[in-house]
């Protein structure tokens, strides 16, 4: 259906949150859309449902927006009820672009909302770019990571796209943003699902928010064999993550995966063990600051993206690892008593 792109202005950010907090994943796509906006010069938004709404606006202060969408109803993602709202958000405010974060909320929402506007939707982007005529070029992995697809809408806004959390960089304060505020209340509305039982689940690690990580590959033997990369994690502060392949064995919990198919990450260390590179991890370890690769094959990929490569087998070269770490881990807990003694 062709739609006149005039009428359509500006770029709307879906700050996903629960009981006022925000999820990580809005305040990087709302950096993004910052630095989109300064290439057309268009207006940024933000769009938000639950509750503690002016905790929200409270947050957004002094970020680059010049209006939130502010709506107040159950703290529970429900597709209905939360497609509902959207819808008549973007009604009103006809926003050219609309970006929603590829969480497991925002990859059911997105979806419903780009059916309701019969548009098209890009999921799990990697780079965002606007062409002279307003089109959103929206980059994504194509043919299980092959290759980088760059995909257009042309005739119909608004332009949909979900972006993978942890692929962009966070929006920064400005100093005297000012935005308007829009806050409507629909607590009361009634969606037509019932929540028969919550249940609080254990809280799993989040590898995302990790500053450092060793990734468990393929050239692990066996199962058992993971213990050593634990004790190696631990060693050094950090937390255990893995490639697809040993989560596909069924040797590490899906949560603990990166990839186009996992988590992307950013930490500020990552050591790969094992890891062969594929297309589909690497675009998931690409924000990673140093990376530190241990593979026995010279030609493997994942050293092309090493900081320090390590050629050698992982058996020899990660014992090697632990005792040095907890050799430097001795020296400075000795450091520190010695420095509480002279005080």
């Amino acid at each position: 259906m062709r739609t006149e792109k005039r009428e359509w202005t500006g770029i709307l950010v879906y700050l996903q949150c629960g009981q006022g907090r925000l999820h990580p994943s809005g305040m990087e796509l709302l950096g993004e859309a910052g630095r989109l906006a300064g290439l057309t010069g268009e207006e940024v938004c933000v769009l938000a449902i639950g509750r503690g709404m002016d905790k929200v606006k409270d947050e957004q202060e002094g970020y680059p927006l010049t209006q939130a969408f502010l709506y107040e109803a159950q703290d529970i993602y429900e597709p209905c009820l939360y497609g509902s709202i959207a819808s008549d958000c973007i009604r009103r405010r006809k926003p050219s672009v609309v970006l929603i974060g590829g969480t497991s909320e925002g990859r059911s929402l997105a979806p419903r909302l780009a059916v309701e506007f019969r548009t098209g939707l890009t999921a799990d982007c990697t780079s965002l770019d606007i062409d002279g005529e307003g089109n959103l070029i929206q980059t994504r992995p194509a043919f299980g990571g092959n290759v980088m697809a760059s995909i257009l809408t042309e005739n119909s806004r608004p332009q949909f796209a979900t972006v993978r959390p942890g692929i962009m960089s966070p929006a920064r304060k400005r100093a005297g943003s000012r935005f308007q505020v829009y806050i409507q209340d629909y607590t009361q509305k009634k969606s037509g699902v019932e929540i028969a039982i919550k249940e609080n689940r254990e809280k799993s690690v989040d590898i995302t928010k990790c500053s450092l990580l060793v990734a468990a590959g393929r050239g692990i033997r066996k199962k058992e064999d993971l213990a050593m990369l634990y004790r190696l994690a631990g060693a050094l502060g950090g937390e255990l993550a893995s490639s697809r392949a040993l989560v596909e064995k069924g040797w590490m919990p899906p949560e603990r995966q990166i990839g186009i198919s996992g988590n992307s990450v950013s930490p500020e260390y990552l050591i790969t063990v094992g890891v062969s590179g594929t297309v589909q991890f690497m675009a998931g370890m690409k924000q990673a600051k140093c990376v530190i690769a241990v593979n026995s094959d010279p030609g493997a990929r994942i050293f092309e993206a090493a900081h320090y490569p390590i050629c050698g087998d992982l058996y020899e070269v990660v014992p090697e690892l632990i005792k040095r770490a907890s050799v430097d881990k001795r020296e400075e807990c000795e450091c520190r008593t010695q420095l509480r003694k002279g005080f």
